[in-house]
């Protein structure tokens, strides 16, 4: 039995991620940035799998403050002797703006959340598992990390491209450490982030929804195949990721043939 802990848990993909590992056997710390969305958290297990309470653990935590990440840390190992896997979850994706377009704050929240936030929770992971000998480290990339372009996700972008090399310098620097670094591209996974961007920017919404109707998966069906691939994952510097190369051309050749079931429909869009 496994000890995880998954910052930005209190909804979409961690959450999930949360929820499948509960499913498999293991404890859990679900991390929210503020009090009301990590009750709410607690709350929606409660009603959806109030058996798996129990395993679970709930902590408010904004990842960009060093003393709180510590806290985490601390929190966890207290509750359950040690930690072993660190998901890096905690994000920030504010797309639809060109990059001179969008506002400042937005850059900076950003910039805070998905790269300092990140690099705060990998400092106080590592030196917590150095400490125990092992653990796991996996840290959720996104569109823009392997150099692509995406319209309206210049910033976005940027961020998860330096988190990309950021998670390739860890890895090198904790190689003889006994801790495992990795990667989690979870492909375009339908969450609240993904329903807010779209009814802030309908008419954006409405000339993509077709193409990334395609592409789009939920939540319930990414989580579990990306649990079992960093539980199986042995090595560090690997990349885990449900929407490959070959996947998004299937899924792009089916598509000139059958239509497939909408899949924003019951989100409400």
């Amino acid at each position: 039995m496994a000890t995880v802990v998954i910052t930005g848990s209190s909804k979409g993909i961690g959450f999930g991620l949360g929820k499948a590992f509960l499913e498999s056997g293991h404890q859990v710390v679900f991390c929210g940035s503020s009090e009301d969305s990590t009750e709410n958290a607690r709350a929606k297990l409660s009603e959806q799998s109030p058996q798996l309470l129990d395993q679970a653990r709930f902590f408010t935590c904004n990842t960009t403050s060093e003393d709180q990440v510590q806290a985490l840390w601390e929190l966890a190992s207290s509750a359950f002797s040690r930690v072993d896997i660190w998901v890096n979850n905690a994000g920030l994706a504010r797309t639809g703006w060109s990059i001179l377009d969008i506002p400042a704050n937005e850059i900076q929240r950003m910039l805070d959340i998905n790269l300092r936030g990140t690099i705060n929770g990998c400092r106080t992971a590592a030196r917590g598992m150095q400490d125990q000998g092992s653990g796991k480290i996996f840290n959720m990339l996104g569109g823009g990390s392997d150099g692509e372009y995406f319209p309206g996700m210049g910033i976005y972008g940027t961020t998860k491209r330096g988190l990309d090399y950021f998670t390739n310098a860890l890895a090198k620097e904790l190689q003889a450490s006994g801790i495992i670094v990795g990667k989690i591209r979870p492909g375009m996974v339908v969450t609240e982030a993904i329903v807010r961007e779209a009814r802030e920017n309908p008419e954006t919404f409405a000339r993509s929804r077709k193409f990334m109707n395609n592409l789009v998966d939920q939540v319930d069906t990414v989580a579990p195949f990306l649990v079992q691939r960093i539980l199986d994952t042995q090595k560090s510097g690997q990349k885990i990721a449900w929407l490959n190369g070959g996947k998004i051309a299937g899924r792009m050749l089916a598509g000139l043939f059958r239509k497939r079931p909408d899949q924003f429909l019951q989100h409400g869009l």
